[in-house]
């Protein structure tokens, strides 16, 4: 029987420099990427400024929104939201308030609609970061009216529909209510009319033409009594992409933006195959060992090698987002241009890799845990239908101690 105290260990190589990384809204000083600890989450900004431009087109006449919220879904949202702007949209998109204010922190002055209303106590912030808030309360009303007052200006708000996701959103005819409501407050200017669609990226799916019916008869109410407002829109990313009707005077694009599908199993369904993918998550070997057949890695002692094999540490694990569940459901990574399976069960901070008999992987070999290397691609869909979950989750999921490196800013 081998002994597991007595690797064989591989001499170290030293890993070459990063680029910078971070942005204003990066947690912490700016560092080199991968200096401190070889692993880095790579966001190309030209992949951004493509799709952003890509989806205006789809949007034309009507406006892109980028939907920048969970921190520009890991890539970083002030980075994220300039790429964004320069590509072609002319709005952006948070869910909170603290979301919209680093954007102004990150001298970002274009339109910023907070997708959910905002508690009564924000308004004030709110009023005073030239936000847009989404109302769908009473509360919501008479609190942005009161912080409008306050500060002696007119507030552009818009109007929140629920058509049939029943997550926010005022019922149809409340909705109404509210729409006439603000035009009835000179302090008050109703910007827009909205609602969300829950099941756009199931394309057969008719559900989304009923929303789109509800909506349209909202709309039809509002028209009846001589109100039109500026920006009406419906369309999600899927929305925008497959279902025409739904792009109104403005589309919000947030998974798109990034370039991945909103449906993995739409991934060929155009515009998705002219969409690039903006993140990688990358890290280099930190530890190499042999490691003799019959022995079991990583926590409970899962994963068994069935004849002896180089086993590659890579410092990254599910405190940086890399799902647990990868160890039991296949996951794999690209090393040298091949995939290798995790080896065992994924750690906090490490990941095992079983890099085959004989292999020749060194201490800071490259190893990506999504993108692509060589011929090969590991996508965030990937991950996700391996594991059960979707694009967004994996992707949202890189934590802030991964530092952001950013191509072509």
């Amino acid at each position: 029987m081998s002994n597991p105290a007595r690797p064989q260990a591989r001499a170290a190589a030293a890993a070459p420099e990063l680029p910078l990384a971070g942005g204003d809204d990066q947690p912490g000083a700016r560092v080199e990427a991968g200096r401190l600890r070889p692993a880095w989450a790579e966001v190309d900004l030209a992949a951004v400024r493509h799709n952003a431009s890509l989806l205006a087109g789809v949007a034309a006449p009507g406006a892109l929104c980028a939907v920048v919220k969970a921190w520009g879904y890991g890539h970083g949202s002030v980075p994220v939201a300039r790429a964004a702007l320069e590509g072609g949209a002319q709005w952006l998109a948070v869910a909170l308030v603290e979301e919209g204010r680093q954007l102004r922190d990150g001298g970002i002055d274009a339109p910023v609609l907070l997708l959910s209303e905002p508690a009564p106590a924000a308004m004030q912030e709110v009023v005073a970061s030239r936000l847009t808030p989404t109302i769908y309360t009473d509360a919501g009303l008479a609190a942005v009216s009161a912080a409008a007052r306050a500060a002696g200006e007119v507030v552009d708000v818009q109007v929140k529909v629920d058509t049939g996701m029943h997550r926010v959103g005022a019922a149809p005819e409340r909705a109404v209510a509210a729409a006439l409501e603000v035009e009835r407050r000179p302090e008050l200017r109703l910007q827009g009319f909205w609602t969300h669609l829950a099941v756009a990226d199931e394309v057969d799916d008719p559900y989304t033409g009923a929303q789109l019916d509800v909506f349209a008869a909202a709309v039809d109410d509002l028209a009846r009594h001589g109100l039109r407002p500026p920006l009406l829109h419906a369309a999600n990313s899927a929305g925008a992409m497959w279902h025409p009707r739904a792009r109104y005077d403005m589309v919000r694009c947030g998974i798109a933006l990034y370039g991945l599908s909103p449906a993995g199993q739409e991934a060929a369904r155009e515009p998705v195959p002219q969409l690039r993918p903006a993140l990688a998550l990358v890290a280099r070997v930190s530890h190499v060992k042999e490691v003799a057949a019959g022995e079991r890695l990583s926590y409970g002692l899962r994963y068994r090698l069935d004849a002896s094999s180089v086993v590659a540490t890579v410092p990254l694990g599910y405190a940086d987002g890399v799902t647990r569940s990868l160890s039991s459901a296949g996951g794999q990574v690209l090393v040298g241009g091949t995939r290798r399976p995790i080896a065992g069960t994924v750690t906090m901070d490490q990941i095992l890799v079983d890099c085959g008999p004989g292999s020749d992987v060194s201490v800071g070999d490259e190893v990506v845990l999504i993108g692509t290397q060589g011929g090969e691609t590991i996508g965030a869909w990937e991950w996700a239908e391996r594991t059960g979950t979707i694009a967004y989750e994996v992707v949202c999921g890189v934590s802030g101690r991964v530092p952001r490196a950013y191509r072509n800013p």
